[in-house]
């Protein structure tokens, strides 16, 4: 960079860079991929133990610990130029602790445009313009495509379900539910906010959906959990979806319109 780039991340706050950041701590799996989509694996110095993809980054990086709880001690000695947060997964308390290591971006993702907002910013901030927009116009493409397929499909009522004991349910002001609502699914849950415990031997009165989604992350559901379901739910279909294409955004929503096609086709 010739002179000091000013950019202002997801929740409002300006960051001023004097050069592109060359030491990166991403402490959110999605874009620790994204980071890695943009080709910029060589500059990622520390990941959370969360950031499988791609998987050997676990093996090549430092892992500085998960999305909640952090390790100060590691993250220092990694001299890194910018840590890489997220409004949802990070705490307010993290990217506090982390400020007086060295600059943090703050991403808050809601919609596919807040999406293509984050991979802009990547691109002018490491310096991969070129590669940032090709990933965000391959987004914008399989999108437009993906609202063509799904136009004429029926709607279906909902519950996604991303935890038991208790069980949680995705709410609205989460991508999950925006996600949902891009693919006609109708959240029986939008009235309640983010990730709402609920009682599932209540579901037929708080909705009684016709699909029943138990997510692969982060709770790791089984055939048992399933039939639980079903015994309280009015013959609702429970099917097993992949958390990562409802949850992640970034470089994985490439893919994520492929799969909800598959997904729609199986019902």
């Amino acid at each position: 960079m010739e002179k000091t780039l000013k950019i202002t991340d997801q929740i409002g706050r300006e960051l001023s860079l004097e050069e592109a950041p060359k030491r990166i701590i991403s402490l959110v799996p999605s874009q620790t991929e994204l980071l890695f989509d943009l080709g910029l694996e060589d500059q990622i110095v520390g990941v959370t133990k969360f950031c499988v993809h791609p998987y050997h980054l676990k093996s090549t990086k430092t892992i500085v610990g998960g999305t909640k709880t952090i390790k100060m001690d590691k993250i220092k000695v990694l001299n890194p130029d910018i840590i890489l947060c997220n409004k949802e997964e990070n705490t307010k308390e993290i990217v506090d602790t982390c400020k007086k290591v060295c600059t943090v971006h703050v991403s808050d993702i809601f919609t596919i445009k807040d999406c293509i907002e984050l991979i802009t910013q990547y691109g002018i901030l490491f310096n991969k313009r070129t590669e940032a927009n090709k990933i965000a116009n391959k987004i914008i493409f399989n999108l437009n495509d993906f609202l063509t397929f799904i136009k004429n499909k029926p709607s279906f009522k909902v519950a996604y379900f991303i935890w038991r004991n208790p069980w949680m349910a995705a709410g609205s002001t989460t991508f999950i539910n925006y996600l949902l609502e891009l693919n006609k699914f109708e959240n029986i849950y939008r009235n309640l906010e983010r990730y709402p415990e609920v009682d599932i031997t209540k579901i037929q009165l708080e909705g009684d959906p016709e699909l029943v989604l138990l997510s692969s992350e982060p709770y790791p559901f089984k055939d048992e959990h399933a039939f639980e379901v079903g015994r309280v739910s009015h013959h609702a279909k429970t099917i097993f979806v992949d958390g990562e294409y409802f949850s992640w955004y970034g470089s994985r929503l490439v893919k994520a319109f492929d799969y909800f096609k598959a997904l729609r086709n199986r019902l």
